[in-house]
C-alpha cells in the first residue's frame, strides 16, 4: 500500500527548515531528493571499495566494475533495452543529446532536415541548431497550441523524404505536457528517419519501454529520479550506436592504440571515454531500485492526485494563470498571477520555508509563445502532501496579497 508518511521517512533533507518554517520542496522538475538508501550506497562506495573500473585486477577495482555495471543492467531491464550494451552511461540529459548530436555530424549533408517540437528546454534545442550550422542541415519546428499541446496536423505536413531526424521531449519540462511521442515515432519511422526522445521530466512519473516505443534514442538524468546529480543515461538501439562515432577519444574506448593508427573498443565503451562517475552510475541502479519498490503505478496515481488538488485550489486564486492546460500531463503546474512578476512571488515563498522555481525554465520559446517572462513552476513528487499544498496555498495568498 501506498503510505506517503512512510516514503517521507526515507528523505532525510524533508525534515529541515528553511527560515525557520518546515521545507516544503516542490522544485522536483529541476531535481528530486535522494533518500536515505542512495545517500548510503554512495557513502559505502567511498568507505569500502572506491578505485578505477574495468582496468585493475586487484580487489577493489574488480568489485567496484562489478557493482557498475550492474548497475548498468539495472537501468537496461528498468528501460526494457534488448542489450546492456545499449546503455551509455553519461553525465546526464545533456551530454547524452550532445553525444548525439555530435555523431550525427558524420551523417548529415546540406537540405538534409531535423525536426524539433516547440515544447523543448534549451538543451534538446541548442545542440541541434549547431549541428545545422556545422552540416547546413536545417531545423523545423513543430508549433505549439495555446493549451500547451503540439500540433500534430503540422507535425505530419512537416515530415519528408528529407527529414533525417526527429527530436522531441517525453514530457514539457516548463508545463508538464505528456507529448504524444508513440505517435511521432512511428510516423517518423514511415520516413526513414530516427527519432531521439527527452525523458529527463518523463522518466520520474512513467516507466518507459524502449522496445515498445520503437524509439532510436532515448535519454535521461539520474537527478531527476531520486539519484545523484552528474551521471544519466543514453539508450541507443545497437544499430544506430554502431553507425555513430565517438563522442571523445580516450582510455577505455580503445581497443588497440598506436601512432599509425587507432581502432575503437566495441559498445558501450566506445562512448564511454576516460574515468566515469563510478559512484553516480552505481548509485543510479540503486535509486531506480528505490522508485520500483515505490511502483511507478503507485507514483503516477498519487502524483494526479496531488495536481488535481493542487490546481483545483490554485484557480481559486483571483487573477491567476495556468499555462499548460493539456488533459495529458505530469504533476507541474505553471502559473502567473495578474502582473505580478515571477521572481518577486518566488522569493516571498522561499521565505516562508516553499520552494518552487520562477523564469522561463530554459524553455524561453515557450515563454515567447505565451509573450511572458516567465512563470512560477511548482513541481510534485510522490513525496509531497496535500497539507503542502495547503500550507503553499496559504502562502501564495501571503505572497499575492504583499505583491498587488
Amino acid at each position: 500500500m501506498f503510505n506517503v508518511d512512510k516514503i517521507r521517512e526515507d528523505f532525510p533533507i524533508l525534515k529541515r527548515e528553511v527560515h525557520g518554517k518546515p521545507l516544503v520542496y516542490f522544485d522536483n522538475a529541476a531535481t528530486s531528493q535522494t533518500p536515505q538508501v542512495v545517500i548510503d550506497a554512495i557513502v559505502d562506495y567511498y568507505s569500502n571499495y572506491n578505485a578505477n573500473i574495468h582496468r585493475g585486477v586487484h580487489t577493489l577495482s574488480q568489485e567496484a566494475t562489478d557493482k557498475y555495471e550492474e548497475a548498468r543492467i539495472k537501468i537496461q531491464h528498468h528501460f526494457n533495452a534488448k542489450q546492456p550494451y545499449e546503455i551509455i552511461l553519461t553525465a546526464g540529459t545533456t551530454h547524452a543529446i550532445n553525444m548525439v548530436a555530435s555523431g550525427f555530424e558524420t551523417l548529415l549533408q546540406k537540405g538534409d532536415e531535423l525536426i524539433v517540437s516547440a515544447l523543448e528546454h534549451h538543451s534538446n534545442i541548442v545542440p541541434w541548431q549547431m549541428l545545422c550550422e556545422k552540416t547546413g542541415a536545417v531545423l523545423k519546428v513543430i508549433p505549439m497550441t495555446g493549451d500547451g499541446v503540439l500540433d500534430m496536423k503540422t507535425y505530419h505536413k512537416l515530415l519528408n523524404k528529407n527529414t533525417k531526424l526527429v527530436f522531441c521531449n517525453h514530457v514539457s519540462n516548463a508545463l508538464g505536457t505528456i507529448n504524444p511521442i508513440e505517435e511521432i515515432i512511428e510516423a517518423a519511422h514511415k520516413v526513414n528517419a530516427a527519432v531521439l526522445i527527452d525523458g529527463a521530466q518523463a522518466t520520474p512519473h512513467i516507466k518507459p519501454d524502449v522496445q515498445a516505443l520503437d524509439v532510436d534514442f532515448y535519454v535521461a538524468s539520474a537527478h531527476k529520479l531520486c539519484g545523484p546529480t552528474g551521471v544519466g543515461l543514453l539508450y541507443g538501439k545497437q544499430e544506430w550506436l554502431e553507425k555513430l562515432p565517438p563522442y571523445q577519444g580516450g582510455g577505455e574506448m580503445i581497443a588497440t592504440v598506436s601512432f599509425e593508427k587507432t581502432t575503437y573498443a566495441g559498445l558501450p565503451h566506445k562512448f564511454e571515454a576516460g574515468t566515469p562517475n563510478i559512484c553516480g552510475g552505481i548509485a543510479f541502479g540503486v535509486a531506480l531500485d528505490y522508485m520500483n519498490s515505490v511502483g511507478f503505478k503507485q507514483i503516477a496515481s498519487y502524483e494526479n492526485e496531488l495536481l488535481e488538488y493542487a490546481t483545483e485550489k490554485l484557480l481559486q486564486i483571483e487573477g491567476l494563470k495556468i499555462f499548460g492546460t493539456s488533459k495529458n500531463k505530469t504533476a507541474v503546474i505553471s502559473f502567473n498571477v495578474g502582473a505580478i512578476h515571477p521572481y518577486d512571488i518566488g522569493a516571498i515563498l522561499d521565505k516562508l520555508g516553499i520552494a518552487v522555481r520562477t523564469g522561463h525554465h530554459c524553455a524561453q520559446p515557450i515563454m515567447d509563445y505565451f509573450q511572458i517572462p516567465g512563470t512560477v513552476r511548482a513541481s510534485f513528487s510522490f513525496y509531497n502532501t496535500k497539507h503542502e499544498i495547503e500550507i503553499f496555498i496559504d502562502a501564495l495568498k501571503r505572497a499575492v496579497s504583499m505583491l498587488s
